[in-house]
């Protein structure tokens, strides 16, 4: 009994690689007719901050796992099956509002750079039907999203203006609360949205830009839903209920996401996804400041060195990443479920999770869990198609009315 038993363990383990290569040949075989569409990808802050901003400084179209450190090339997106990628045009929150708003527009510089070293591969798209049409071509439609809306520096004229220049969404904050919106990772101000943050969210549906509700507090989420008259999105946040980051969606907020009819794209920042990875950054600062050491300390004290050879942040998984998608399916339901990788914006990924190629990979777990054609599709970029489109038919319903002159109270507080 106990030898058939063991040949029967054997048998499975020797097929289950068979079954996860099928897995992700069938996902590959859906992503050629449905595109994935990533939420948000950094390559654009990474080639600003490691290559001189200059996309000809690596060679995209190699694969660059093992000569740098991008999660992104081109053949790694082949490889992952993405259709449409929003490249994200970050620039700090500690920048000036006026050096935000020049920067972002160099960032939006660089993704139509990125596009044009490649114009057999990636084509610029600010439309739905872009992105289709990009994707039946064989190309990967290139999407712009703006990271803090600090950068319309407090100008709904400058709001018009990145919406001209091709951005599709803006976050309305970033890691500091601004003048107009509270961010989950400072103090608030406004309990939400200010009345300028309310005028800046009405003047995005009259354009047509997605809110991004990505790094905003809880309340800046129910304000703005409340606000807006097309769905919101979250670029890339991950869920509360199993990681309780401040950075994820909390379930109040995944429940009004079917009355809202936006959609959460899932991200894959390992603090926001695994509790012990997440625990293990307040031990390190506790342990600094035991030392004595200061924080941000350069070069690294010897002794943080020991420490963290002695208790090495745990990694995120895979499964990690399959809990979170689960959640936000089970609480919000299958039409509000997305993917936002945040790939190039982080300095860690979960295993098997290390690179744009891991899609496949995700989208084979949730088939083996269960999950139907018709369900990937959803996931992958029918959900966020659907959002596009309903922005885009707010847009074109508001298109006699003039654009809005509100300003920022004089005096306003910053």
């Amino acid at each position: 009994m106990i030898r058939s038993c063991l040949l029967a363990v054997s048998a499975l383990a020797l097929a289950l690689p068979a079954a996860a290569q099928d897995g992700e040949a069938r996902a590959r075989e859906i992503l050629r007719t449905t595109p994935l569409i990533d939420g948000h990808n950094d390559l654009p802050s990474a080639l600003r901050e490691g290559f001189g901003n200059d996309p000809y400084a690596v060679d995209l179209a190699s694969n660059l796992d093992s000569s740098t450190n991008l999660h992104t090339d081109i053949p790694r997106l082949r490889a992952g099956g993405v259709g449409g990628q929003f490249w994200s045009v970050y620039v700090p929150a500690s920048l000036t509002p006026t050096e935000a708003a020049r920067e972002t527009f160099e960032q939006i510089d660089t993704v139509r750079r990125i596009v044009a070293a490649h114009p057999d591969v990636f084509e610029l798209a600010t439309t739905a039907d872009d992105v289709e049409r990009i994707h039946a071509a064989g190309m990967i439609a290139s999407l712009i999203g703006m990271e803090g809306g600090y950068s319309i520096d407090d100008s709904l004229g400058l709001l018009r203006e990145f919406h001209q220049a091709g951005a599709r969404y803006i976050t309305l904050t970033h890691s500091r609360t601004t003048t107009w919106a509270d961010s989950a990772t400072d103090a608030p101000k406004w309990g939400g949205l200010s009345p300028f943050g309310e005028d800046v969210v009405r003047e995005m549906n009259r354009i047509g830009m997605m809110v991004d509700l990505s790094h905003v507090s809880e309340e800046t989420m129910v304000d703005a839903m409340r606000v807006s008259e097309a769905p919101v999105i979250f670029s890339h946040s991950s869920a509360r209920a199993v990681t309780d980051h401040p950075r994820n969606v909390p379930d109040s907020v995944l429940r009004a996401m079917a009355g809202d009819g936006g959609v959460v794209m899932v991200t894959f920042v390992p603090g926001f996804i695994s509790k012990a990875n997440m625990d293990w950054g307040p031990a390190y600062n506790a342990e600094m400041a035991r030392l004595g050491i200061a924080p941000g300390a350069r070069p690294e004290d010897p002794r943080m060195t020991a420490w963290v050879e002695a208790n090495p942040r745990p990694a995120a998984t895979l499964a990690d990443v399959v809990a979170h998608i689960q959640h936000v399916r089970e609480v919000a339901g299958i039409d509000h479920v997305g993917l936002g990788g945040d790939f190039d914006g982080v300095g860690s990924l979960p295993e098997e999770v290390q690179g744009v190629d891991a899609y496949p990979r995700i989208l084979a777990a949730l088939m083996a869990a269960g999950w139907s054609e018709s369900d990937i599709r959803k996931l992958a970029g029918e959900n966020v198609l659907r959002v596009m489109r309903a922005v885009e038919a707010v847009a074109a319903s508001k298109s006699d009315e003039r654009p809005s002159l509100a300003t920022l109270p004089p005096g306003a507080p910053e």
